[in-house]
């Protein structure tokens, strides 16, 4: 491994070397070259390095693919490695190392069959190398985040059945068992494979060149890939933790793609033909996450009357500069199974008031927990602690570190603010909701909420299925932890030269950040 410099950047102090963090989100499909991409005319053209600019995760980031968070890692990871199946447009699973999946009549055994696909060292992807990654996922010992996802599968019985075949032995009927393939973090590594910072081995589109933690990794093309080379030779991730050094980079032509830019970048920058704007719409959950299981929001008035304190226009308006739209405290507004006929909750400080006095809470003061981590939050703090005021709640914003808000936010204090990217709202749950699950930041914790949600996955039946899930949904709509205020556009900036960058792909998809479909014209 090489020491990768910039000595550009680093003297007009656009890129930060070790601070700064970037939420996670979580993956889709397709290729980058027809005619709904950003900038498709003209002929793909293959060469040339792309310097991607994320926010990082400092010194402690890596490039262990079941250790991704941030977005950043879900990048690197997704040049890197490969999943079974990765979420579409749609939310839906799509295959990708997986060439098919099919069940038994009772759901509960699946086959899944490989396509020829190699490592970077030319070995084949096989069965066993699949077993392993699961079950490294799945180790106790460990907290890797897709661990709750494939919790329905009994990796003990599961088995290689042949060199590129897998059965799937489950504890429990599962109808959407393809979306634990396609789950946040479920990448396929080699077999016994440990150490991922000095030389990883994947089966992506791109294979290890150099990394640098909290300042740049380098990747190379792999020409070997199943789904096709590259068209790029390199890419090139570099960490940029402020927006406004991601900015400056991009129009001082030291990168080719920013990743996350707030509104009012955009609107300065729209149309004005230095850089092109690429917004990917409805893209981000934006919420506050109580903590349920300790005081003052242990009592569910108290969460109710912050759900109507909200005056989401005005947060979506004001941290949001109006790129976005109102939530309605409620995961994957648009998307399968969402409860779109429950009633849009409007602000109603008299209840509000009314719901605090019941529970002995007429002077509350809490803690916001906010950093600069994220577009919007400082904003979102500051308006909903003016919201609040008119209440009788009294909130302290807290400026929390971007190297480390998320690891801090995910156990301590009580209210904070919190987003996410796409995913299937089942995956939301499983992932955020359950008991056991690795990211339960609420800390919303329901036997009787887990057993819906195992009723969920085995019904066969898509419509009693969604019944199912409606049950959940009205119960968090109800009494959940997280006051889902909005959902907010994912902006990123590119060079003029950058094509085929995918318009449609929310954050977190497999096209999002995909940039084995980019060139560079």
């Amino acid at each position: 491994m090489y020491d990768v410099r910039f000595p550009g950047l680093r003297r007009r102090g656009f890129l930060a070397a070790t601070t700064g963090a970037a939420a996670l989100a979580l993956v889709g499909c397709g290729g980058g070259t027809d005619d709904k991409t950003a900038g498709a005319s003209g002929t793909p053209k293959r060469g040339g390095r792309l310097r991607a600019a994320f926010a990082g995760g400092g010194a402690s980031e890596t490039l262990d693919p079941h250790l991704a968070n941030l977005f950043a890692d879900v990048a690197r990871a997704k040049a890197l490695f490969d999943k079974l199946a990765d979420y579409g447009a749609d939310l839906g699973a799509q295959p990708r190392l997986a060439e098919k999946w099919e069940s038994n009549k009772a759901l509960d055994r699946w086959q899944v069959t490989l396509r020829q696909a190699t490592f970077h060292d030319g070995k084949p992807v096989t069965a066993k190398d699949v077993l392993y990654s699961y079950r490294r996922i799945a180790d106790p010992k460990q907290a890797f985040r897709a661990k709750a996802s494939l919790e329905p599968i009994d990796l003990d019985a599961s088995r290689a059945t042949g060199e590129r075949s897998i059965e799937f032995v489950l504890k429990r009927p599962t109808a959407e068992f393809p979306n634990i393939l396609a789950a946040f973090g479920a990448y396929i590594v080699p077999e016994n494979a440990t150490e991922f910072d000095a030389e990883p081995i994947g089966s992506g589109p791109f294979r290890f060149v150099s990394f640098a933690p909290g300042r740049s990794a380098v990747f190379r093309r792999y020409d070997d890939h199943w789904d096709g080379a590259p068209l790029l030779d390199e890419i090139e991730f570099v960490v940029a933790n402020e927006e406004s050094a991601r900015v400056n980079a991009l129009l001082g032509g030291q990168v080719e793609y920013a990743h996350e830019l707030n509104p009012t970048t955009a609107r300065a920058h729209e149309g004005k033909g230095q850089i092109e704007i690429v917004r990917l719409r409805n893209s981000a959950m934006q919420a506050f996450c109580m903590k349920t299981d300790r005081a003052p929001f242990d009592d569910k008035r108290v969460r109710e009357a912050f759900f109507l304190i909200a005056d989401r226009q005005e947060l979506v308006d004001g941290a949001l500069s109006g790129a976005g739209e109102v939530g309605n405290d409620l995961f994957g507004k648009g998307y399968e199974y969402y409860a779109a006929d429950l009633p849009q909750r409007e602000q109603d400080l008299d209840k509000a008031r009314a719901l605090l006095k019941q529970a002995g809470a007429e002077k509350l003061k809490v803690t916001l927990d906010t950093s600069a981590v994220a577009a919007g939050f400082t904003e979102a703090a500051g308006i909903f602690r003016d919201q609040a005021t008119k209440a009788g709640v009294t909130i302290d914003v807290k400026m929390g570190s971007k190297d480390s808000y998320w690891s801090d936010i995910l156990d301590n204090g009580t209210l904070s603010c919190y987003r996410s990217g796409a995913m299937p709202i089942e995956a939301h749950i499983s992932q955020r909701l359950l008991t056991d699950s690795t990211t339960n930041a609420t800390k919303w914790r329901h036997k009787d909420f887990d057993a819906l949600y195992e009723q969920a996955q085995s019904t066969r039946d898509k419509t009693e299925r969604a019944a199912v899930y409606e049950r959940m949904q009205r119960r968090l709509y109800t009494e959940g932890g997280f006051l889902i205020w909005g959902f907010a556009d994912w902006i990123i900036g590119t060079a003029r030269t950058v094509k085929g960058v995918e318009t449609k792909a929310p954050a977190n998809t497999l096209d999002w950040a995909r940039f084995d479909k980019v060139w560079l014209a």
